[in-house]
């Protein structure tokens, strides 16, 4: 195992830097990749993240704790090593940490992928001699199609919906794959509305200049007119809630990597699916690996035993990391019980106190 990085009780450590990276308990110095709650956990004393992200991140770990900002691509002498961030491509402010000390770099990648994405800045390949690689989807069944096609699908999927009457429900989570379809949609089909807890990042996004149509945040009011002609985007545990009565008769997608097969769409009873993903597919992660020019990876999360057994077969030294990172899938669970707490929220907002929740159901 490389000395530059160390597996710990708290997550990846860095001894001649003395920080760690993304820890999963409180630390003295944590480095942080991106603002999703499995990489972004608060309680540190203090953290380093890269300036887009900033926010997002302050968000994350809580208003009084010490969020500093770095460009992509500056650095920073922490202790006995030089670090810099440059860009994951995986959600606004994503960034691999680049460690240098003594003539050795490691690279931790985070969450990423090598796909366009007009919501953040494309992932930078970087050289190192350790590459510490997501596995979401490594396997080779996952391989992404152009953006460029799902959009067209989930176009076309929308139309259909308002010929029959239905309002289109695209399930996706709060933060990243939210706004990732809300910049794909257009806007001129119908009204795009947006879940409170959607609702919440946009002006992160806005203000780093992402574009972005046109919505409202979904109320009773404004729902009931838009009923079979708008689009709503909502984390996936509005699924199944009374918050979607206000919409009348929907017809439910959930945008996810998970759903390039079709056990996922079953299982959550979708109408469909698409893949949209905004983690690496398998060509995009040994693509990555390769032009690190890594001699030795570490796989976190996800397929890691399938990737490690592929780059081991192609000569490299990978072994596979237990880590608290959760991917896309395992991370519903976190994003269900913070988007839970806004659902609570919007509804209260939504129903008037002198009706019950059953006598609004009723109505709409």
């Amino acid at each position: 195992m490389t000395s530059l990085i160390q597996l710990t009780e708290c997550g990846f450590y860095c001894p001649a830097g003395d920080f760690f990276v993304d820890p999963w308990k409180p630390v003295a110095r944590a480095i942080v990749t991106h603002a999703h709650s499995d990489h972004a956990r608060p309680g540190s004393k203090s953290y380093l993240t890269a300036r887009e992200g900033t926010a997002l991140v302050q968000e994350r770990v809580g208003a009084e704790s010490p969020v500093e900002g770095l460009e992509y691509g500056e650095t920073v002498q922490l202790g006995g090593a030089r670090v810099s961030l440059h860009p994951a491509g995986h959600i606004l402010g994503s960034a691999q940490v680049r460690i240098e000390a003594r003539g050795e770099v490691c690279v931790v990648s985070g969450d990423y992928k090598t796909v366009a994405d007009p919501t953040c800045r494309p992932f930078e390949a970087l050289h190192c001699h350790t590459f510490v690689t997501e596995s979401t989807f490594a396997l080779p069944i996952y391989r992404w199609q152009a953006e460029s096609r799902i959009f067209e699908s989930l176009h076309a999927w929308w139309r259909r919906n308002q010929e029959r009457g239905r309002t289109s429900v695209v399930y996706a989570y709060s933060l990243g794959k939210a706004q990732r379809v809300l910049a794909g949609l257009d806007s001129s089909i119908g009204p795009i509305l947006v879940h409170g807890a959607v609702d919440r990042f946009l002006p992160h996004y806005t203000r780093a200049g992402v574009r972005l149509p046109p919505t409202d945040r979904a109320t009773v009011e404004n729902s009931r007119p838009a009923r079979g002609r708008a689009i709503v985007i909502a984390p996936p545990s509005a699924a199944n809630t009374p918050w979607l009565a206000k919409f009348g008769e929907v017809s439910s997608a959930m945008a996810s990597g998970w759903m390039q097969i079709r056990g996922p769409r079953r299982r959550r009873a979708l109408d469909t699916g698409f893949a949209l993903s905004d983690h690496a597919d398998w060509n995009g992660l040994l693509g990555a690996i390769a032009a690190t020019g890594a001699e030795e990876v570490w796989a976190t999360h996800g397929y890691s035993g399938v990737l490690v057994r592929w780059l081991s077969e192609q000569g490299l030294r990978a072994r596979a990391i237990q880590t608290a990172f959760e991917g896309e899938e395992e991370a519903e669970p976190l994003a269900a019980r913070e988007d839970a707490a806004a659902n609570e929220e919007f509804v209260a907002q939504a129903i008037p106190t002198h009706e019950t929740p059953k006598e609004t159901a009723a109505e709409d």
